[in-house]
């Protein structure tokens, strides 16, 4: 009985370090562009989409393609920041992932 105590402290400790990372990235944001800077997209550290931008130009039915691609890439280069900012607050110790090794 005290070692499913045990586990289940551990996982209360967990989830409470998870809320704390999700907190500290949730603070962070990122941007990401497409279609040669005429599709803009800003994520929290969350990968929450915050905002998309979308130049009018690009709203007509021939650019249909162009626009798609540049959602896809802008989302992506967003993406690729978030994870440089992670890694960066990982190695600075400003955050910290969960020891999951505890839970066997």
């Amino acid at each position: 009985m005290a070692s499913m105590l045990t586990k289940l402290k551990q996982f209360k400790d967990l989830r409470s370090q998870a809320k704390t990372m999700q907190n500290v990235l949730s603070q962070e944001t990122s941007h990401g562009s497409g279609a040669g800077g005429k599709v803009n997209v800003i994520m929290d550290g969350t990968q929450k989409i915050i905002s998309l931008d979308i130049d009018p130009t690009l709203l007509v039915v021939d650019q249909k393609k162009k626009v798609e691609q540049g959602v896809v890439d802008a989302i992506a280069g967003a993406s690729k920041e978030l994870q440089k900012i992670m890694a960066k607050k990982l190695q600075s110790g400003e955050m910290t992932m969960p020891d999951l090794s505890s839970l066997k």
